[in-house]
């Protein structure tokens, strides 16, 4: 089928396309494959506020208000709380093993800067504005928020 035979070799020019990319190039075919990827399974819209969340989060180094929140109490921030805790509460580690072993394995940041003790205290001094913005390597990020 000739149809068939086109789609293959415009697979292999394609292929060939993308290998030859690289740096800045082949991170912006990648944001395109993301975005294409998640407009096709939730929606043109769900695309466009993930593609912003991601923007704001990875080249700004920000801490978007799409990431997931936790809210902590402030009286508890003012004590100190727990980093593995919070990393068992805000989903970013399935519990407080895992979340020691991420910090031993260097893979815990608290407001981007890494943390290596795991016995480590989050407090209202760690308020980056209005939250703390935890993250487990590079694309696994959450905020903790103080209540009122």
């Amino acid at each position: 089928d000739a149809a068939a035979t086109g789609d293959k070799a415009s697979d292999v020019v394609g292929r060939h396309r993308l290998a030859a990319l690289g740096g800045a190039e082949i991170n912006e075919a990648k944001k395109a494959l993301a975005n294409a990827a998640t407009a096709m399974v939730h929606g043109e819209a769900a695309a466009q506020t993930a593609a912003e969340t991601a923007r704001q989060t990875f080249e700004q180094g920000g801490a978007s208000a799409g990431l997931p929140r936790i809210t902590v109490p402030r009286g508890d921030l003012a004590v100190g709380t727990g980093l593995l805790g919070l990393l068992v509460e805000a989903g970013l580690a399935a519990s407080n093993s895992e979340a020691r072993r991420a910090v031993s394995g260097n893979a815990i940041k608290v407001n981007d800067a890494r943390v290596d003790d795991p016995k480590t205290l989050i407090t209202l001094a760690d308020l980056d504005g209005d939250a703390i913005k935890l993250s487990h390597g590079k694309k696994r990020h959450a905020l903790v928020v103080p209540d009122a």
